[in-house]
């Protein structure tokens, strides 16, 4: 690979540790969603939890945090975070740790970040009892203003920053649920003149170019989700830039119960890069995931079996060891690198702190830093 399309490595980042308003509506002053990370028990024979952060519960909207996280970040070969971020009730959700945080951090320079827009349904999972209706607690859905007003936020808080990532010389911007997307504003057509007003604004903020990337998937994770027909064909209609992926279960089916192991949900995604590849007339960014244990977001004292398959009860990946996840890395190394040369090289990682989704790779009392560690060894 040339300097100039050197592979970069982009993880995401789920901001729900730390206290905002709209939680603690629901869930009582000061709750984070470390109150479940905490109170994970083991829910099937020799099964891993509870999971315990080596750094101890801090709270990410402080400076001092996001310096420690950037710094392991940085000293990992991980090139940039992109933050899952809300927009519910015409207001920021969730966004005291990037803006608090990160963009307070001395040390910020060392590592990019980027959005991805999580439009989707903010639901009673936190946690979920078994048997109850998933009530929607806050809609994906956006009115035109709503977005308007949201876009002109992010042009004014993050896209003037230094640190913002840039993917071919653009702004990277990805949206998680292009049907709630579509749906917001009716049709298509009215989608496509609602990112191009976004992208003239930009234009007209001295900022040229946004990168509009896409999460597509094919499974359906978190109930409510809708999943997008003729995906390529919505993509070239709405003129988005590049597509990728957010997590491996929203490709690759967990066909056993209580556990899958890592080694085989691999296989099957590394299969699908090239799947992908192949279907989308835009570049395709592949994904690796470290893991998948929903369970923590669960009520502890019901039962956990088949019978009630369906988000959080789901089936859980095992067998995701520090090695078995580089193996995964060195895999996507090797695809990138027989990507076009003008081609962005770019993997997206599931992620720094999914910590009740099993899906993370900031340090443990278990495996301390092997996972940012088999990073390293792969694109250091």
């Amino acid at each position: 690979m040339t300097e100039t399309n050197k592979a970069q490595v982009a993880v995401y980042y789920f901001p729900n540790y730390h206290v905002d308003p709209i939680n603690e509506q629901t869930h009582g002053k000061g709750w984070t969603e470390w109150e479940l990370v905490k109170r994970a028990t083991p829910r099937f024979p020799g099964h891993a939890q509870p999971k315990t952060p080596l750094w101890g519960y801090l709270d990410e909207s402080k400076p001092a945090t996001a310096e420690r996280q950037i710094a392991a970040a940085a000293d990992h070969a991980i090139d940039a975070f992109i933050y899952d971020w809300y927009w519910y009730d015409n207001r920021p959700f969730l966004h005291r740790a990037l803006e608090e945080g990160y963009l307070h951090a001395a040390n910020r320079d060392r590592l990019k970040f980027a959005l991805m827009w999580a439009n989707h349904d903010w639901l009673n999972i936190f946690p979920y009892k078994r048997g109850m209706k998933h009530t929607v607690l806050t809609s994906g859905l956006v009115s035109s203003e709503a977005f308007e007003a949201a876009t002109d936020y992010m042009i004014e808080k993050y896209f003037c920053q230094p640190s913002y990532w840039r993917v071919n010389g653009g702004l990277y911007f990805s949206f998680y649920e292009l049907m709630s997307l579509i749906q917001s504003f009716g049709t298509v057509d009215a989608t496509k003149r609602a990112l191009e007003r976004f992208r003239e604004k930009v234009r007209k903020a001295g900022l040229g170019e946004l990168h509009l990337n896409a999460v597509v998937w094919g499974i359906q994770n978190l109930p409510g989700e809708k999943k997008l027909e003729r995906p390529d064909e919505r993509v070239r209609e709405l003129g988005f830039d590049s597509v990728t992926s957010y997590v491996w279960v929203h490709n690759v089916p967990l066909d056993d119960f209580p556990t899958v192991d890592y080694a085989k949900v691999a296989r099957k995604a590394e299969r699908d890069w090239s799947k992908f590849k192949g279907e989308f007339t835009v570049p395709y960014f592949p994904n690796v995931s470290m893991g998948w244990d929903s369970t923590p977001r669960t009520v502890q004292s019901d039962v956990y079996e088949r019978e009630a398959l369906g988000y959080p009860f789901t089936p859980t990946i095992i067998g995701n060891t520090p090695d078995k996840f580089e193996e995964a890395m060195r895999a996507v190394k090797k695809f990138l690198e027989q990507s076009d040369r003008d081609t962005p090289r770019i993997v997206t990682v599931n992620s720094w702190n999914e910590w009740t989704e099993g899906s993370y790779i900031e340090p443990d009392t278990v495996h301390g830093t092997a996972y940012l560690d088999a990073i390293r060894r792969v694109f250091g």
